[in-house]
């Protein structure tokens, strides 16, 4: 059974809806600050996801078979279109996914639905070092599907930045063991603004640690992952190219593989 429950700051009920496979909602209200989306499933529960009728589908995983999905406000939409959360009214739908839809390849890592902080529902990005600590340039924009990297701020140029640090990581958690054979990073790529990393090495949950090179492109740059199973990547060791710009940023990070078949 699907659950869409619509709540505001206060945990007041404003709209619901229960479907065995796939729930939609309308809700007629300017959204407000603290208002809440909670989604209900079967524990690990792989749902796709809408929030918007002009914001991009997400896959997502509820390994407790429950979703917190809060509503941007303030500075948080900079990262998100613009007039994406305004009006009266909001579609809202979620659909159970087969076991048959989430054993096909496809990119684990998109999830355009991913928010900043600590969340229940995943795949799910986090970093030690957001620039200015600002919405556009945080840990989570590099999975929103979009790869938009000519320029750099504001929607649709959001992307990890760094702010210089040598030290900086990025963690990208599937909330589960999944099989990865290939990831792409796509380099934001605001030349002469834009620096770029030559090089870097990606680590895995099982402790493996991968070293890899990278050129001064905007197109994607496809590391092999090799068909192992893990539980999350991150990326570390990141070297800034010799280019005078101190803005090395990544735009978008895929990882292509799919969820091993039960039983």
């Amino acid at each position: 059974m699907i659950h869409i429950r619509v709540m505001n700051q206060a945990r007041e009920v404003l709209c619901e809806a229960v479907h065995p496979m796939e729930a939609m909602v309308c809700v007629d209200r300017i959204w407000q600050k603290g208002d809440t989306v909670l989604f209900l499933a079967p524990i690990g529960s792989h749902l796709q996801i809408a929030v918007d009728a002009s914001m991009l589908q997400g896959e997502v995983y509820l390994p407790n078979g429950i979703m917190h999905w809060q509503v941007p406000f303030g500075e948080h939409r900079l990262a998100y279109m613009p007039g994406l959360f305004d009006g009266k009214r909001h579609i809202i739908t979620a659909r159970l996914l087969s076991e048959q839809e989430t054993a096909v390849c496809r990119d684990l890592a998109r999830n355009p639905l991913d928010l900043r902080g600590e969340t229940d529902f995943f795949p799910h990005c986090t970093a030690n070092v957001e620039t200015r600590n600002e919405s556009v340039f945080a840990a989570r924009n590099v999975i929103d599907g979009l790869r938009f990297n000519q320029s750099h701020g504001e929607w649709p140029y959001e992307s990890w930045g760094i702010g210089a640090r040598e030290d900086a990581w990025c963690l990208l958690d599937f909330g589960r063991e999944v099989v990865v054979a290939q990831m792409a990073l796509t380099l934001r790529a605001d030349f002469p603004h834009d620096a770029y990393w030559v090089s870097g090495h990606v680590v895995d949950s099982n402790g493996d640690d991968l070293a890899f090179d990278l050129q001064k492109t905007g197109e994607r740059q496809i590391i092999d992952l090799g068909g192992r199973s893990v539980q999350w990547l991150r990326l570390e060791r990141m070297v800034k190219s010799d280019d005078p710009s101190a803005f090395p940023s990544l735009r978008t990070w895929e990882v292509y593989g799919y969820d091993p078949q039960k039983g």
